[in-house]
């Protein structure tokens, strides 16, 4: 039997509690033949491998392939910075599938763009998904990338399998989740969720070369300065669940070709300064000394052992950035500055290292002699949690397909972190070579691709007619 077919019947026996009675299963076989238009009369279970789901999958490489080229770097590294012309000529590539595939497609005022497949009742919420295309400087083509290609794909997959959807179903390309250029993650999709601040502060951010936000959008064809426009209310869809490389290395290690995804561990970002008094290198004794550059260094080893006594494995710390002032060899540093990068599933646990992170900061400037003149928390977002609802869909799907599947949570963060504020939310991870990513070895075979993005689409069907 079609996997169509199977879809709908098991949807029945999910959603409205069918008996085995033949009178009812008739009855109830009729109801679904009006809704779906077309016939679900054929033998039950006949092919449960749901072998009409067929994934294009050259096409979709292709495709992947033709959008690695809008880069401002060379082949095989990627680099496609928010509203740059490579930017904006990548936009235009993922408009014309969209098109291509049948979808009405919007744009708002931050870009984030929309392709939409109507319903039979396109006043339910719709369910979305989808992923971003930009990438950070000397990145690889996967990123982001396969959960905005690969939905297009699982649209086009049920639409060839000739299902028709309850629920609409929409693709989203979100918006700058990466921060390169105006140091903002998942820009769009924060807007998306409602962030009032966010929509004050792009009213006055600028890049790294002084170009505000407003004009580098403007360039790219985005006028409206309005950005709480963008804003969606809660409920505005019904699920949204993303398609995305693993960026790990744990499927892969354990030749499993799917991951459900439970929760997705959201990061705290804190900006350190320490400054001394500097002075030659020979000259000044070491006794005599304010060195901000080793108490830069004992902070860094600091995050690594409150991250370890947190007696969790899905406690993380990282020093990402560390510069020292005036950066010359024979110069005792003066001036530290340090970014770091702690994540954690457990809001309060995560909370609780960077309060330890604070007091050992302050506890090494005073014995260093050094000033602690900033230590500011510049985001602390919570965590998010998918919905069961739709992990078990997802699960289902695999189950349907064959696919063998692992849950496990996201260390990364991605857009779907935000839009879980406004939707239940899931992810699907595909296994990507040895989890390399922001790198140019970035890759994901085509095989677990099409994998990821037939579980998508069976897992989209269960949701629409939920």
């Amino acid at each position: 039997m079609a996997p169509r077919i199977s879809l709908l019947i098991l949807s029945l026996y999910f959603f409205a509690g069918i008996s085995s009675q033949s009178n009812e299963y008739d009855a109830t076989i009729r109801i679904m033949e009006e809704f779906s238009g077309y016939q679900i009369r054929e033998p039950i279970l006949q092919d449960s491998s749901s072998s009409s789901l067929s994934v294009d999958t050259e096409t979709l490489q292709r495709q992947i392939d033709e959008l690695s080229t809008f880069s401002d770097t060379p082949a095989p590294s990627v680099t496609r910075i928010l509203y740059s012309e490579k930017d904006v000529q990548a936009r235009g590539f993922v408009k014309n599938l969209l098109s291509i595939s049948g979808l009405s497609v919007r744009e708002d005022a931050v870009g984030n763009i929309f392709g939409r497949w109507v319903g039979s009742e396109p006043e339910l919420a719709p369910v979305s998904t989808g992923s971003h295309i930009d990438a950070i400087p000397y990145s690889g083509k996967y990123d982001g990338v396969v959960g905005v290609l690969g939905a297009i794909e699982a649209i086009n997959v049920l639409k060839r399998s000739g299902f028709k959807p309850k629920r609409s179903l929409e693709v989203i390309m979100f918006t700058s989740e990466e921060p390169t250029r105006f140091g903002i993650s998942c820009l769009g999709s924060r807007l998306l969720s409602g962030s009032k601040e966010l929509a004050q502060l792009l009213k006055r951010t600028v890049d790294g070369q002084n170009i505000s936000f407003s004009d580098a959008a403007k360039f790219a064809g985005y006028t409206n300065n309005d950005f709480s426009s963008v804003f969606l209310e809660k409920g505005s869809y019904s699920a949204f669940i993303e398609l995305h490389i693993e960026q790990g290395p744990i499927l892969e290690e354990e030749a499993i070709s799917i991951g459900v995804v439970t929760a997705i561990a959201a990061p705290a970002s804190i900006k350190v300064d320490f400054e001394g008094n500097g002075g030659h290198a020979g000259a000044v004794l070491m006794p005599k000394r304010n060195d901000a550059g080793l108490a830069a260094a004992e902070l860094a080893l600091a995050v690594e052992k409150h991250v370890l006594e947190s007696g969790s494995i899905d406690t993380v710390g990282t020093v990402g950035i560390l510069e020292l002032h005036p950066g010359a060899i024979n110069s005792i540093p003066s001036k530290a500055h340090l970014e770091i990068d702690t994540r954690d599933i457990d809001e309060e646990r995560r909370n609780l290292v960077i309060e330890k992170i604070h007091e050992s900061a302050v506890s090494i400037s005073k014995a260093r002699s050094v000033e602690l003149s900033e230590f500011k928390i510049v985001n602390q977002d919570p965590p998010a949690v998918s919905e069961e609802s739709i992990t078990k869909a997802t699960e289902s799907a695999c189950q349907e397909l064959n696919m063998p599947y692992k849950k496990m949570i996201s260390r990364a963060y991605h857009d779907s972190l935000f839009m879980a504020r406004i939707s239940p939310m899931g992810m699907i991870f595909i296994p990507c070579y040895k989890g390399y990513s922001h790198k140019p070895e970035e890759f994901a075979a085509p095989q677990d691709i099409a994998n990821g993005v037939r579980v998508l689409a069976l897992t989209l069907a269960k949701l629409s007619v939920s």
